[in-house]
């Protein structure tokens, strides 16, 4: 496993002063936004895709500190009920695929997207409950009608271009959130549907990412560090769907922390082990979305706790048997 962080949280960094600076923090891959919500800061495609000059300077800014690109991320909503937007985000998609091409890359991270309730709807409708029984309608619409037609469409495109890991968040407020929402998607488009792993959007579900990740086993195409700390307090009183600010920490239900700050060592060291028994040696990405810390506060802390959990090296197999 390699230590790596998103990007996006450098966005206000030059490319190579924010390559150096993860460099000297002992990085060693890096996932770069194009497009989507992460934003073009570091990488954007009408320029890579189009200017040979600069694409070799950002690969070979890139082999200059030693670094490997994990993942191309363009998290979007391509089925998203207003079709300007929906194609806004699915341009973002098929152009991160281009790039990812030209990079020799097959890792993307995006989300599944979320549909409206009906072909006129102007905002997506993320369904939670199954009763009234208009909700079972709705989700039979966007499921059947429109997510898993999208991307068998756009599992085709990427695969005409090399990429093969399609690797979906599983967040809440689109239609893949859980595990079994990503292997529903992953059965009915093909092996190209994945996860990118994220335990802070399951741990305030009640899911343990532990479990999650035995049940996805080879699904798990990349991997997100990053906490979240319930309050039990809050929780108590109003459970955990929670649509208040992200700033109101004292009073929401749960927050996003950085890695240690939701869970101590040992969950995230059980977290690490499952990732090795199924076979997961890849990336562990930091994203750092904590309220609470600078983004170098943060992401430093993420660094020197990861550092210590991360299974770097190849076992030797039962060499005391």
């Amino acid at each position: 496993m390699k230590l790596g962080v998103l990007t996006v949280l450098l966005s206000g960094k030059p490319f190579e002063e924010a390559l150096a600076y993860l460099s000297e923090s002992g990085v060693e891959m890096i996932e770069v936004g194009c497009g989507g919500y992460p934003g073009t800061a570091h990488a954007d495609p009408d320029i890579l895709l189009n200017n040979p000059e600069a694409l070799e300077q950002f690969k070979n800014t890139i082999k200059k500190y030693n670094m490997t690109i994990s993942a191309l991320s363009c998290h979007g909503n391509p089925v998203h009920p207003q079709k300007e937007i929906a194609e806004g985000f699915h341009q973002a998609f098929e152009k991160t695929v281009l790039l990812a091409e030209k990079l020799g890359i097959q890792h993307i991270n995006t989300f599944s997207g979320c549909p409206g309730d009906h072909d006129g709807a102007k905002y997506p409708n993320w369904v939670t409950c199954a009763w009234p029984e208009d909700y079972l309608q709705v989700l039979e619409y966007q499921w059947n009608e429109v997510l898993i037609p999208y991307w068998k469409n756009a599992v085709a495109f990427a695969k005409e271009h090399g990429v093969t890991k399609i690797g979906l968040e599983m967040h809440p407020g689109f239609c893949v959130y859980n595990p079994e929402t990503l292997l529903k998607l992953r059965d009915a488009v093909g092996e190209e549907i994945g996860a990118n792993f994220d335990p802070s959007h399951l741990y305030w579900q009640g899911i343990d990412p532990v479990i999650a990740i035995r049940k996805l086993d080879k699904a798990i195409f990349h991997f997100h560090a990053k906490d979240t700390k319930v309050d039990e307090a809050n929780k108590a009183v109003n459970g955990v769907l929670d649509t208040k600010n992200y700033g109101d920490e004292l009073n929401r239900s749960w927050i996003f922390r950085t890695v240690g700050y939701g869970h101590g060592t040992d969950e995230w060291k059980e977290i690490i082990s499952m990732l090795k028994k199924i076979g997961y040696d890849y990336a562990i990405s930091i994203e750092h979305e904590d309220s609470l810390m600078s983004i170098n506060e943060g992401l430093q802390k993420a660094i020197t706790f990861l550092k210590d959990v991360i299974i770097e090296e190849t076992n030797d197999g039962m060499w005391w048997a």
